[in-house]
């Protein structure tokens, strides 16, 4: 069992960034593939980014290739995404979530555990 809880939200200007975590709880929470989803109003929850727990290594959507970075310090237990030149295109409620499989899925359905939500706005 894993719980995740998400921080760093907030309201920022487009070009600027913020810095999300997702403090995770569970003695497995090494072995967990673990990744950002987003989902803004009206639309499907969608794939951001995510890294492999046996190697840590990172796949990101093409939408934030080059602007955001994922990383996971399994001593802490903490989940990052860091996010730079933000765009508007980025607001969205953006959640953790954590799966046992090793490569990670761009399905939601394939995902395990989920946090409540952060939620992200980038004006314009």
């Amino acid at each position: 069992q894993v719980q995740l809880v998400e921080s760093g939200g907030g309201l920022v200007q487009a070009g600027g960034s913020l810095r999300l975590s997702c403090a995770g709880s569970g003695r497995s929470f090494s072995i967990y593939t673990m990744g950002w989803f987003r989902q803004a109003p009206g639309k499907e929850r969608e794939f951001v980014a995510a890294i492999r727990w046996s190697d840590r290594m990172p796949y990101y959507a093409d939408a934030v290739k080059g602007r955001f970075t994922i990383s996971k310090d399994n001593a802490k237990n903490t989940l990052t995404l860091q996010m730079n030149s933000l765009k508007p295109e980025d607001t969205a409620v953006y959640y953790c979530a954590a799966s046992p499989r090793l490569r990670p899925s761009l399905a939601s359905n394939d995902w395990d555990y989920w946090g409540q939500g952060t939620q992200v706005t980038v004006s314009s």
